[in-house]
């Protein structure tokens, strides 16, 4: 953590990234130009009830407010937001959360304007801005965790649609009588990528598999292959439908890219016309656990400065 806050009023203003994850709060001030003044992280309250959430992002507010000119307040949430950045609709790992109106909350509370989206979607936003895709304008990200999140940046904002659902990238069909996925569909992308799907196939956790293939075991090396080409064939669809500049890999399995990156790229050349591939990189996220922070301080960033005059 960074030490306690000075003064820092004279800097102009700053917006508030807050990240709200099912065990921690990671908070952070950032000035216009991406540079954070200060973060902070606290735990999330359990039971994480919507009440105790409000009063622990609260309590972290207040102890910026002194310290900085607040512009506006962008928070990522993890689970769907409405189309308009206003309501939580569900939370994952959080309790009781249900059509909560988390942005009219802080915003009653505090007077700072506030948005919300999906934390996966604000992970794409602040890879997009300060990470590996500051280069693209038009991008996807999947993060390979617990499931499979996506994003998706196109001429720099974040594209969720008109009811604020897009970017559901795990979702689509890998394999129509592949195995079935909680969204009611069979052989998703999640179903082959994620931690689940992983130790489904292997007994082994994406660590332990990552261990054994930096230590040479053959066997761990030809399921990374494998696994490169499902995310590759994925990938293929997604790439036909938007063609982007740059597809960003993150989440915790990322960690073992170097093992599976060559088969995605093999497997994205063979399936994709060259036409429509051009110029898209396949890379790995750089910013960890700070990529929700981040992109939710960009999210308010862009909030106010779509509504300025």
């Amino acid at each position: 953590m960074n030490p306690a806050p000075q003064s820092h009023q004279e800097d102009g203003p700053v917006v508030i990234g807050i990240d709200l994850g099912g065990t921690a709060i990671k908070i952070g001030c950032f000035r216009g130009d991406g540079h954070c003044l200060k973060s902070l992280s606290c735990p999330t309250p359990q039971p994480s009830a919507p009440d105790a959430v409000l009063r622990a992002i609260l309590d972290a507010i207040s102890t910026l407010r002194p310290h900085y000119r607040i512009a506006a307040v962008g928070i990522g949430t993890p689970g769907p937001v409405d189309s308009a950045g206003r309501v939580a609709r569900v939370a994952i790992n959080l309790v009781g959360w249900n059509q909560i109106p988390l942005a009219d909350w802080i915003e009653q509370q505090t007077g700072y304007p506030t948005v919300l989206a999906n934390d996966a979607n604000c992970a794409g936003l602040g890879e997009a801005w300060l990470g590996a895709g500051r280069s693209a304008q038009n991008l996807i990200m999947l993060t390979l965790g617990t499931g499979v999140g996506g994003a998706i940046i196109l001429n720099g904002q974040l594209f969720t649609g008109p009811d604020g659902a897009a970017g559901e990238l795990g979702l689509i069909t890998l394999n129509p009588q592949g195995p079935p996925c909680n969204s009611g569909n069979n052989g998703s992308l999640e179903q082959y990528l994620s931690v689940q799907a992983i130790q489904r196939r292997t007994g082994l956790s994406p660590d332990v598999l990552g261990q054994q293939a930096r230590a040479g075991q053959a066997d761990a090396i030809a399921f990374w292959r494998a696994y490169g080409e499902d995310l590759g064939a994925g990938l293929a669809s997604l790439i036909y439908v938007l063609t982007p500049g740059a597809i960003l890999i993150g989440g915790g399995i990322s960690a073992s890219a170097d093992f599976f990156f060559p088969a995605a790229r093999a497997e994205i050349t063979r399936r994709v016309l060259p036409s429509s591939r051009s110029g898209t990189q396949l890379l790995v996220a750089q910013l960890g656990n700070r990529a929700g922070m981040v992109g939710a301080a960009k999210l308010a960033w862009q909030s106010i400065s779509a509504v300025s005059p």
